[in-house]
């Protein structure tokens, strides 16, 4: 069954982070949507090598239009982090028990959403001390899978199991 999933999205986002795993996910035929601040906005890389056109506004969604979340790492989670209406959004998809799958630095969401506490995670190392103080289980694993509902990854390099780990979470 097809999937629509939702990325959380702005400006310095990590790209590898971002194109790999939506490939893969347009590739077994999900749909994915681009959500930042208004519709229609361009949002630019790390390196500046890519550009990803935003699909929805935040105000213009609601959790019950997707089936699992997105948020690459990089830059963006700090700006993302800065704006309630996201972390809202976050929490939400949160209690409903919907899959969010996080790459690197956009672990450190579930902190500012209070969605870490006995979370089991994987994250970059300048986030485990922050998680771990905010109750998450942190294990140092390329990937981490917490009941198909958490789909953790510590850096770039583990992207090819991460995306494997959230295609089989999407099958479920």
């Amino acid at each position: 069954m097809n999937k629509r999933i939702a990325v959380l999205v702005t400006h310095d986002f990590e790209e590898n982070e971002y194109h790999h795993p939506v490939e893969a996910f347009r590739a077994a035929s999900h749909s994915v949507r681009n959500i930042e601040k208004q519709a229609g906005n361009i949002v630019y890389g790390q390196q500046r090598r890519s550009s990803v056109s935003i699909d929805l506004g935040i105000d213009d969604i609601c959790i019950h239009d997707f089936d699992a979340l997105m948020i690459p790492g990089g830059g963006s989670p700090d700006f993302l982090k800065k704006d309630d209406r996201f972390i809202n959004f976050l929490q939400q998809f949160g209690n409903a028990q919907k899959p969010i799958f996080l790459c690197c630095y956009s672990t450190q969401l579930l902190i500012h959403a209070r969605l870490a506490i006995g979370r089991r995670l994987s994250s970059v190392d300048n986030v485990v001390y922050d998680l771990k103080n905010a109750g998450a289980v942190l294990f140092d694993r390329d990937v981490v899978n917490d009941n198909n509902l958490y789909v953790t990854s510590r850096s770039t390099l583990e992207l090819p199991v991460f995306i494997h780990e959230c295609l089989n979470v999407l099958r479920a």
